[in-house]
């Protein structure tokens, strides 16, 4: 079964923000050109979830960060990135959003 890990991080507010990434890609950093995309494990190692699990997490977020695939089709399943604002770097999936 496919897992991401979750990490929550309550904000000031009711802001929740939630960083959610591949297993494969934790610990690692991503190059392309002058962009750097690092997936470090003290922002994104929190839980290890299944994707349906990762779904319903989301869905609480105010502001969400994803790396990888797994990550990123989380998200669009949540419904709260289009995949015109998904972005590479060195391949891998990235996307945002903040709720406003």
């Amino acid at each position: 079964m496919d897992k991401v890990y979750v990490k929550i991080w309550r904000l000031k507010g009711h802001e929740v923000l939630v960083a959610v990434c591949d297993p494969e890609v934790l610990g690692k950093d991503f190059y392309e050109g002058r962009l750097k995309l690092q997936v470090n494990k003290e922002f994104y190692e929190g839980e290890l979830l299944s994707l349906d699990e990762a779904v319903n997490v989301i869905k609480e977020a105010t502001v969400g960060n994803f790396v990888g695939e797994k990550a990123v089709k989380c998200a669009i399943e949540a419904g709260l990135i289009h995949s015109e604002a998904i972005i590479k770097i060195a391949g891998i999936p990235h996307a945002q959003f903040v709720l406003v």
